[in-house]
């Protein structure tokens, strides 16, 4: 353990906030009385158990860097630096929501965070990750984009056509693959005839970047850093990172409830008590209470989150006539 203890910390607070936020979500979208389910719709994607691949990959990232993702993307605007207030604004539909209250919980995104969303179209994103990149390589910047890719788009015609086009031109992108085993309920295996799904960068002739652990935040910062400073110098890259959701793909699915077995081995290095113990490991139980604090702090600031978006203004007639360019 070579990295600062307050770079770990923060890390550790990124984490329990979104661990935190999204079960806090998930809370309202069940509420028993119909008064209180401040957060509608048919689809709410929760970011449990996924925390550690985001918010390693974003610290490997520096400012001028793009971030675009699909639709599980409350934790990557979170670890982006969103401020939570209006992210969970937005959830409720609320005027001062990231996106107006126009968007909802699955199209979060920030211009000043350079985080473009937040896509539903499964896939959908994935050319527009290689159009931001392409921007980048035309204009010689210092800047990569950095798309994540859960494991069921990769057999999406979008995915083939993105990285492709991304290796053609030298593009400086980082594609991510958030492999949770599942697309929606199905299993890689019965979906993909290469389960090794970080292989398919041979086929265009970019740079394989393998498997990774993505349940340990260390490993993925320091995969994606590796893999930045490749991108910026010669093109995209590929990385599958090993992860698990604790939910179902989305509020409406209920098979995952059956996988208890599976859920416990992943559980079993739960990425926010995977970090805390290696904390504790290389810095002693003096860090202890330090991880008690940032706990209670983030439970907190979704307390503050939730207040905030409950005492925001609705959106008006005249908010659904802006942002129109024609």
């Amino acid at each position: 353990m070579t990295l600062p203890r307050e770079k770990l910390l923060e890390w550790y607070h990124q984490m329990v906030l979104i661990r935190h936020f999204e079960e806090r979500s998930l809370d309202i979208y069940h509420a028993p009385k119909p008064e209180d389910r401040h957060i509608g719709g048919v689809y709410l994607h929760v970011y449990n158990g996924q925390e550690a691949t985001g918010v390693g990959a974003l610290a490997a990232l520096k400012p001028q860097d793009h971030v675009i993702t699909a639709y599980r993307d409350h934790g990557i605007a979170i670890a982006r630096g969103v401020d939570p207030k209006r992210i969970m604004a937005e959830m409720f539909g609320k005027k001062t929501g990231v996106s107006g209250g126009k968007g909802g919980s699955m199209h979060i995104a920030s211009a000043e965070h350079r985080m473009w969303g937040g896509y539903a179209i499964v896939g959908g994103h994935l050319p527009l990750a290689t159009g931001i990149a392409m921007k980048a390589r035309y204009m010689d910047l210092d800047e990569v984009t950095l798309s994540f890719i859960g494991d069921g788009a990769t057999n999406n015609g979008y995915f083939h056509e993105a990285l492709n086009m991304s290796a053609v031109w030298k593009l400086p992108v980082i594609w991510l693959i958030e492999n949770n085993l599942y697309g929606m309920g199905t299993a890689v295996e019965d979906a993909s005839g290469q389960v090794a799904l970080h292989k398919r960068a041979i086929a265009y002739g970019m740079e394989d970047g393998g498997r990774i652990d993505g349940m340990d935040v260390t490993v993925v910062y320091d995969a994606i850093t590796q893999a930045r400073e490749y991108a910026i110098k010669h093109g995209p890259i590929l990385i599958e990172s090993m992860t698990y959701r604790y939910e179902g793909h989305g509020v409406s699915d209920k098979v995952a409830k059956e996988r208890k077995d599976e859920m416990a081995k992943f559980q079993d290095r739960d990425p926010i008590k995977l970090l805390a113990q290696q904390m504790h490991d290389a810095f002693g139980a003096g860090i202890d209470d330090e991880i008690k604090r940032i706990d209670a702090q983030a439970l907190r600031e979704v307390d503050e989150s939730v207040q905030f978006a409950l005492e925001s203004p609705d959106p008006t007639y005249a908010d659904l006539f802006s942002n129109i360019y024609a």
